[in-house]
């Protein structure tokens, strides 16, 4: 379906186009991930631990916006696949630190390119100032999104 095929009223929506071009984009993820025997949680599990180092478990499904129970089973498939680790914590024993693995940051690194070239052939027709533009308006729409849901708004 082409833009001549849409409904001109739902092209008149940025609701509408972000989230559909988000479908193009997670749909193109899932396939890459996927050919790594893996779930898009996973792999946004890898790339925070990769962002943010060794978390207690509760942190980050939290900054996952996870469900704790959900991680566990996400953790427990990146664990058995020895990509990454749970540890007590040393400053709380009741908690458990998750950290990668040398393997899952090797992983990560793949996966994160695999999901640049995604991109890259998501927004080939955009230029360079183009794609500086979008990403500074994404982000604007998130941190508004996100100020609103810490609000209760």
């Amino acid at each position: 379906m082409d833009s001549t095929t849409r409904p001109p009223s739902l092209l008149a929506l940025p609701t509408y186009l972000i989230s559909h071009v988000a479908r193009l984009g997670h749909d193109i993820l899932i396939a890459a991930v996927a050919d790594h025997g893996l779930r898009l949680p996973h792999f946004a599990t890898l790339t925070a631990l990769a962002d943010f180092g060794p978390l207690p478990q509760h942190v980050l499904a939290d900054r996952l916006g996870l469900n704790r129970s959900h991680l566990v089973g996400y953790l427990d498939t990146l664990e058995e696949r020895g990509l990454s680790r749970r540890t007590r914590d040393p400053a709380d024993r009741r908690r458990q630190l998750v950290e990668l693995t040398p393997e899952g940051e090797e992983l990560q690194h793949r996966l994160l390119a695999l999901a640049e070239r995604a991109q890259e052939a998501l927004l080939h027709e955009l230029s360079p100032a183009e794609r500086t533009t979008l990403t500074t308006l994404l982000r604007k729409v998130l941190d508004t999104g996100d100020r609103g849901a810490s609000t209760g708004d």
